[in-house]
């Protein structure tokens, strides 16, 4: 039972709200830009391809908060980098919104499931400690 303590530490080490829950979405959205770089280099569209795995990994490890950053930042940084024409800000068009919408919704559920598995594990936690 102990072993499992020490797997379960790494969800709660950061806490929401803190420097370092949002250091780390901001750390988790440099490793989805540069794997969606990479991507585009090799001819993918996706657009939010790297993007859904890092709201989930920031979820997960830093907890809500964290999560809607990454996801919040996840879009100006699309339409900027990635939507064509590159590197600028240009008119939206209605699939460009509903691309956007989609993946506000997805992520939305990513966090709500994040959530449910960070308290899970919490509850875990709690009565595995209650044995001993």
């Amino acid at each position: 039972m102990r072993n499992g303590f020490s797997r379960t530490h790494l969800f709660f080490k950061l806490k929401p709200w803190s420097p370092a829950a949002f250091l780390t979405a901001l750390s988790v959205l440099a490793v989805a830009i540069g794997l969606r770089m990479l991507f585009d280099c090799l001819g993918a569209t996706l657009y939010f391809a790297t993007f859904f795995p890092a709201v989930l990994l920031a979820s997960l490890l830093a907890g809500v908060p964290a999560g809607a950053c990454a996801a919040l930042l996840s879009i100006p940084i699309v339409w900027w980098a990635f939507l064509p024409p590159v590197f600028e800000f240009s008119p939206l068009t209605p699939a460009d919104y509903r691309d956007f919408t989609t993946f506000l919704l997805g992520s939305g559920l990513l966090i709500w499931f994040a959530q449910l598995c960070r308290e899970a594990i919490m509850l875990q936690r709690i009565e595995s400690s209650s044995e001993f």
